[in-house]
């Protein structure tokens, strides 16, 4: 069963890659009006406490943890974002296509500050400044909010059975596949226990 026409390959991967070009190039815009405008660890409220702007060089994961590696976050995200690039190949969903170039665009926006960012490659690090104090003490970016909101709507289409292909797979095909498999596995417990001719003739 598909839940629209597919998408050829090469509409999926172009979706994918505008996304990601979009989303990594608003992340890196905002890092950069952040570095020329904003005094470095100095509160700016735009919103009180709910909303506060508040720059800092984050060399770690959320909360700065794991400063002193900073190398492996960088094989991390190159790992993700390679596996992602070799996950779109596969896509047929417009649905997988606008999730996966987001997610991606994410990816590489924190990579870029990786790579490209003080004190150089691969231990660069990553420019954050979005604050909001009243839900989590974590100071986050733009490919941030990105990566989370991606990861989020991967699961919910795991959840709902929608496969990179367009094709949805329904309670009642999993229903059917896993009645198909208990119907098989006596038949074949069966077969194998059957008494079997060692006489040779």
């Amino acid at each position: 069963m598909t839940s629209s026409r597919p998408l050829s390959r090469s509409a999926a991967g172009l979706i994918v890659a505008i996304l990601a070009t979009v989303v990594l190039a608003a992340d890196q815009f905002v890092k950069y009006l952040t570095i020329e405008h904003l005094p470095l660890q100095e509160v700016v409220p735009v919103l009180g406490d709910f909303f506060q702007l508040y720059y800092v060089r984050n060399p770690g994961a959320a909360f700065s943890l794991g400063s002193g590696v900073t190398w492996i976050f960088t094989i991390a995200l190159a790992v993700v974002a390679a596996a992602i690039v070799w996950k779109s190949f596969a896509v047929r969903s417009r649905l997988w296509a606008v999730v996966l170039g987001a997610l991606l665009g994410g990816v590489l926006g924190n990579l870029t500050d990786r790579i490209f960012r003080e004190p150089g490659f691969p231990v660069g690090h990553v420019v954050d400044m979005l604050s909001l104090p009243w839900m989590m003490p974590a100071i986050f970016n733009v490919a941030d909010i990105f990566i989370v909101c991606g990861m989020i709507a991967v699961a919910l289409l795991i959840v709902v059975g929608l496969n990179l292909d367009g094709s949805r797979e329904t309670s009642e095909s999993r229903k059917n596949a896993e009645s198909t498999a208990a119907t098989d596995a006596p038949a074949d417990a069966q077969a194998s226990d059957a008494p079997r001719d060692t006489s040779g003739t």
